[in-house]
């Protein structure tokens, strides 16, 4: 699978960019807060429906727009699709599959199937608990878009049983038939939270499954003298309820689940607050017997994330789908061997995209194009822009002088955001 076009419009600093893609590595060079991040993150949207930056669409828009446009060709085992995907600031976006308008945008999803290495990456293992439901999610969205429909549809749900929740003690209180249509009503969500609450943990539990004896591969192939890893999912109601030997599909989570909302209905009044589902849920990360958060070393904790990501890859080929793989200055956050190993694991990918602001930090061994990012800054505003393209070991020109962009044609040598209704707890 590869890009082999790739057009932006309004996307974040790209007014506009067209760019010409193939096989083999490309690399996009140029100073931080120029852009290259954007070409990205433009991609690994259009995949997931889910930028790993930003949690709203506003951000992805151009200053002084109203929406932005991503369209990228994909050619995959001969067959070539065009996905455009246009993000609004305010209200839904919309998308097209080879110009027909789909009736969701998350129709788009399985088009284009990427794997991002990031900065961020390190927040998997250090982060809050949204950052590794966000993992898990973004797993399962690329599988396609029945999935991400029961997520979408449980984060509904939660939103409009939590509002529900934070008035219910007043109407309790009142008592009469605003205090028995509260009770009813908390009961039809309790329902539906349960129900579609069963269908995401039950697809988190089964991307888990697949994916863990990558990571543990991947982690020793990285560290091969640290302590044995595993992954375990944590479910706010209850490890000895929900996970392998007890609840797996979404019928016994769903009911492991409504039970737990009838338990925790007072308290959840009492705070106004949904206390359990797959929102509350973590992924723990396991060091020989220790929770990797707070225990890991900054080396372990950087080996970890490099393994989730690199288990993600052989994740998705065990599908017999070669993902587009996409390193974001991350080789200036490893050391000399993470390097190389990066460079040794990703050396047969169909497509390696990465971007990086000092060119010496790329390992030799991979080839490919150098294409430069500058920024322009008149009174037209400031915009990224295309400024050059060079063969590995040539020079690219990268200047601050204003010039036109253009399309880079690299040769064959060389992705709707979704938020936790209630945050992270």
């Amino acid at each position: 699978m590869f890009v082999r076009e790739l057009h932006l419009s309004d996307f974040r600093s790209w007014r506009s960019a067209d760019l010409e893609l193939t096989t083999g590595p490309t690399i996009f060079t140029g100073r931080n807060g120029f852009g290259k991040t954007n070409i990205l993150e433009a991609l690994y949207y259009l995949a997931t429906l889910r930028s790993h930056r930003v949690s709203a669409d506003a951000p992805l828009v151009h200053s002084g727009a109203t929406s932005a446009l991503v369209t990228a060709t994909v050619e995959n085992s001969g067959r070539e699709l065009t996905a455009q995907l246009r993000v609004n600031a305010e209200g839904a976006n919309k998308a097209s599959i080879n110009g027909g308008p789909p009736r969701r945008a998350r129709e788009i999803l399985g088009i284009l199937r990427t794997v991002l290495f990031a900065p961020e990456d390190l927040a998997l293992v250090r982060g809050e608990p949204g950052e590794r439901r966000r993992f898990l999610d973004e797993l399962v969205a690329q599988r396609g878009p029945l999935l991400v429909a029961a997520r979408s549809d449980y984060d509904r749900v939660l939103r409009q049983r939590s509002a529900l929740l934070k008035t219910a003690a007043a109407a309790l209180r009142r008592g009469g038939d605003q205090a028995a249509s509260v009770i009813s009503t908390l009961d039809v969500w309790d329902q539906q939270l349960a129900d579609l609450g069963g269908q995401v943990t039950a697809a988190r539990l089964r991307i888990l499954a697949e994916l863990t004896p990558h990571f543990v591969d991947s982690y020793a192939s990285i560290a091969p003298h640290s302590r044995p890893v595993t992954l375990h999912y944590k479910a706010a109601a209850g490890t000895d309820v929900i996970g392998p030997g007890a609840a797996t599909t979404p019928a016994e989570i769903g009911t492991v689940l409504l039970e737990r909302l009838a338990q925790l209905r007072d308290r959840e009044i009492e705070r106004g607050m949904s206390l359990v589902g797959p929102h509350r849920d973590d992924l723990d990360i396991v060091l020989g017997s220790d929770t990797a958060k707070g225990f890991a070393s900054h080396g372990e904790s950087w080996s970890l994330a490099l393994a989730l990501r690199l288990g993600s890859v052989a994740l998705t080929r065990a599908e017999g789908i070669e993902p587009v793989i996409m390193l974001d200055d991350v080789f200036a956050e490893l050391d000399a061997a993470r390097r190389r190993m990066l460079a040794a694991f990703t050396a047969d990918t169909e497509q390696l995209l990465i971007t990086a602001a000092v060119a010496e930090e790329i390992p030799a061994e991979i080839g490919g194009r150098r294409v430069g990012v500058d920024v322009i800054d008149d009174a037209d505003g400031r915009r990224s822009v295309i400024v050059g393209s060079a063969a590995h070991n040539e020079a690219v020109p990268v200047s601050s002088v204003p010039v036109s962009p253009v399309s880079v044609s690299p040769v064959p040598e060389v992705p709707t955001s979704e938020v936790d209704a209630e945050g992270t707890p």
